[in-house]
């Protein structure tokens, strides 16, 4: 089986943030929830000031604290190496949430995409409502991607939780995770940890790498290599 890994080139890194709409985008991930995101820390006294930026997800760990936690085994890590959720199995307890150290699992507490129920017109006799734009997409909202519930709820129930999933949908046919695919600076590789010749592997051989939180033991499966271009 393969063992799935992510690698971000923080030189190749030009803060964009392409990643986390791709990352919205192809999920149906609700407004104020960031499977993908990032960190951004000024320091220094001018004129020596460092901008650090530094994407973030969830980080797919070997030892994933979050599963050891969830009592219904909503939260798995299944044999490729992914940390997956069940929302048929959650119980919405949130158990996992306050294990989870990264904090890149969110909770529904309410029904997701909520704006696009709204059957009020903008300006009214000239515009459609939100609803009814929705209603005309033929999808709960215009831009729900549907291939989403091909392994995962489309848009997940209130009252249980969810996060980042490497794209399973997408990784299952062979093809990149969304932000991967997305970054205009190809500083996201993905692949497999096992193969001695994947970009994953002889990256991590050539560079240094670092992860989050490495005194935890989690052993995360998203490494940085390099330092964010400043320049």
């Amino acid at each position: 089986m393969p063992k799935y890994a992510m690698i971000i080139d923080l030189q190749k890194c030009v803060g964009c943030g392409g990643c986390d709409l791709a990352c919205k985008s192809e999920n149906n991930v609700p407004d104020g929830f960031f499977w993908a995101h990032h960190t951004v820390k000024t320091v220094g006294k001018f004129p020596d000031v460092k901008y650090i930026h530094v994407p973030t997800l969830c980080n797919h760990c070997e030892n994933p604290p979050c599963v050891t936690a969830c009592p219904t085994r909503a939260m798995y890590k299944d044999k490729d190496g992914i940390v997956k959720h069940n929302p048929r199995k959650c119980i919405g307890c949130k158990t996992c949430t306050l294990a989870d150290p990264y904090k890149v699992i969110f909770y529904n507490k309410e029904r997701p995409h909520s704006e696009w129920r709204n059957n009020k017109p903008l300006i009214q006799g000239m515009t459609p409502s939100a609803e009814e734009t929705a209603q005309q997409s033929g999808a709960p909202y215009p831009y729900y991607n549907p291939e989403r519930a091909s392994t995962y709820q489309g848009i997940r129930d209130r009252g249980v939780v969810e996060k980042c999933s490497f794209c399973d949908h997408r990784v299952n046919h062979g093809l990149l995770p969304h932000c991967v695919e997305a970054c205009p600076a190809d500083a996201r590789i993905f692949g497999d940890q096992n193969d001695p010749n994947s970009q994953v592997s002889i990256l991590l051989r050539k560079y240094p790498a670092k992860v989050m939180l490495p005194g935890l033991g989690t052993k995360p499966k998203v490494y940085y290599i390099r330092e964010y271009n400043r320049v």
